[in-house]
């Protein structure tokens, strides 16, 4: 199983600076390096505490001349706040400055706050996410662009830069709509997708949904491969596990609060928004994965058991969890975690051969 380090890089408090923020990311992505994670993910928000990452293309080229071997992914790019005639180029570049380590992960966005302040409409957020991934793809395929659509149009254009991977790096699509699916059938494009503060059953939802969706477009359900995405803490301490479901109630109110139109925002800090009929703290608990090695390893490998993902991202520091707490985590990932994992997975080879 290939494991990626997912950094959301929120900002709980205006008592943590955010240098200290990205010099926590940098340390926790030289982690997974060293404990062979596959990809760091950086995400993309804006104008709010929510994330200070407002591009995860600077924060992966940033974190290329600090690594080696640790591929590079954005999760994701809201493709509707983008211009794809500047950002293709810039996806190559990025494949250039990691030496062939890109990975493109690629969203239509639901904020309605950060849309409204580049004055992109929501309503029409799928239609321009398909059309600038057909640009986007075209581009770095060919380093030549002569396209008319109905959301950009750009006449014929060659440019020199072109990615290491060829045609081009993967892509990662957190969309389950109809024609995403579609598009990534056709094109070989991996579905990413959360289980939120729902864990494994929000996974198991999700699969479920893309499984119908792709019945009903008359496609394999294997014919698109799926990346999931779990909360994790790693941890001996009964304290530490309920301050890490604290964090990770805190995180779904906030986002909650960004759902709607009109959020509370005071000097750039999002007011969280109860849960319609929230759960309990006890609940956010047992949904996530948080406990000790040995039941982390245990509900990883139930999750790869029950949906068969190419790729599995880990979601570490969030919630305003003390950094330290957070490193400690994946140190215990790395060192006892993994190896559980591979041990299983070797005795289940030898059952399956003997």
């Amino acid at each position: 199983m290939k494991f990626g380090l997912f950094n959301l890089m929120p900002l709980r408090t205006p008592a943590t600076s955010t240098s200290t923020v990205l010099k926590d990311t940098l340390d926790m992505v030289g982690m997974a390096e060293q404990a062979g994670f596959e990809v760091a993910w950086f995400a993309e928000h804006h104008f709010s505490n929510y994330s200070i990452s407002p591009s995860p293309v600077m924060m992966a080229a940033h974190v290329a001349g600090r690594t080696s071997r640790i591929k590079l992914g954005t999760a994701v790019v809201v493709l509707p706040l983008y211009h794809p005639m500047r950002l293709v180029q810039e996806i190559a570049m990025l494949d250039l400055q990691s030496g062939g380590r890109a990975v493109v992960g690629i969203g239509s966005g639901y904020q309605h706050y950060e849309f409204d302040r580049f004055g992109v409409s929501l309503d029409d957020k799928i239609e321009r996410m398909l059309e600038y991934w057909t640009v986007i793809e075209s581009g770095l395929r060919t380093q030549h662009i002569d396209f008319q659509g109905k959301y950009v149009s750009a006449p014929d254009t060659h440019f020199l830069l072109a990615p290491l991977q060829k045609p081009f790096p993967p892509f990662f699509v957190a969309s389950m709509t109809p024609p995403a699916l579609k598009r990534a059938a056709e094109t070989g494009a991996t579905i990413f997708t959360s289980g939120t503060f729902l864990g494994t059953a929000g996974l198991i939802a999700n699969r479920d949904k893309m499984h119908r969706t792709l019945r009903q477009l008359g496609l394999p359900v294997d014919s698109v491969p799926l990346a999931v995405q779990q909360y994790i803490h790693v941890t001996h301490s009964k304290a530490d596990a309920r301050e890490a479901a604290e964090g990770v109630r805190y995180t779904a109110r906030v986002l909650a609060a960004l759902g709607q139109p009109g959020p509370t925002i005071i000097d750039g800090f999002i007011q969280p928004k109860e849960l319609e009929n929230e759960p309990s703290l006890e609940t956010f608990e047992k949904n996530i994965i948080i406990g000790d090695p040995e039941y982390v390893a245990e509900r990883i490998a139930n999750d790869v058991a029950l949906l068969n993902p190419v790729h599995y991202s880990c979601y570490f520091h969030f919630g305003g969890m003390d950094s330290g707490k957070a490193k400690k985590s994946m140190e215990l990932f790395g060192s006892r975690v993994m190896p559980l994992l591979e041990s299983r997975k070797q005795r289940q080879k030898e059952a399956a051969t003997a």
